[in-house]
C-alpha cells in the first residue's frame, strides 16, 4: 500500500476541484473531512486498519433519522432505491438511513474518488428530500389525527 498521505493529497485535491477549500471542512482526525452538497451532509474518511494491512475510502451522508411509523415501507423503499443507486448503497447506522460507499483505497484514482464524492452527493441531496417530504409529512399527518382524536 501506498503511504496513506498520498490518498489524504488525492482527496484534498478533488475537494478543491468541487471549489471547496480543504482546510475548512477537515475533521478532528487526519483523512476526515465533511462538505454539503444542496442540503445533504458530505462525510469522507481515509484510515488505515494496522491489522489488515489495508486501508479504505468512504464517503457517506447521512439522509433521515428512521421513522417511527411506517419502518416497513420506509425499509423497503431503501432497497428499492438501491437498486438505482451507482456504486453506493442506503445503509443504516445508529438508527439513521445514510447513502454510503466504501472500497479499499489501492487502485483509488484521483477521477474515480471525484466520481465517489460526486456522486453521494448528488444522491444524498436528492434522496433527503424524497425521503423527508414523503415519511415526515406523514408523521405530522399522524401526529394531527392522533392529536384530534384526542380531542374528542
Amino acid at each position: 500500500m501506498s503511504n496513506i498521505q498520498n490518498y489524504y493529497d488525492m482527496i484534498e485535491s478533488c475537494l478543491r476541484t468541487l471549489g471547496v477549500d480543504p482546510s475548512t471542512c477537515r475533521g478532528n482526525q487526519a483523512g476526515s473531512w465533511a462538505l454539503f452538497k444542496g442540503s445533504a451532509k458530505v462525510y469522507i474518511d481515509c484510515w488505515h486498519i494496522e491489522n489488515q494491512g489495508r486501508a479504505y475510502f468512504q464517503v457517506m451522508a447521512p439522509i433521515m433519522k428512521i421513522p417511527e411509523q411506517n419502518r416497513e415501507t420506509f425499509y423497503y423503499d431503501l432497497l428499492s432505491f438501491n437498486d438505482k443507486l451507482f456504486s453506493c448503497a442506503f445503509a443504516l447506522y445508529n438508527d439513521w438511513a445514510w447513502i454510503k460507499m466504501i472500497r479499499e483505497v489501492d487502485g483509488l484514482d484521483e477521477s474515480e474518488a471525484l466520481a465517489i464524492i460526486q456522486r453521494v452527493g448528488s444522491y444524498a441531496d436528492d434522496y433527503d428530500d424524497i425521503l423527508k417530504q414523503h415519511y415526515e409529512s406523514a408523521a405530522a399527518v399522524g401526529t394531527e389525527n392522533a392529536q384530534g382524536a384526542g380531542g374528542r
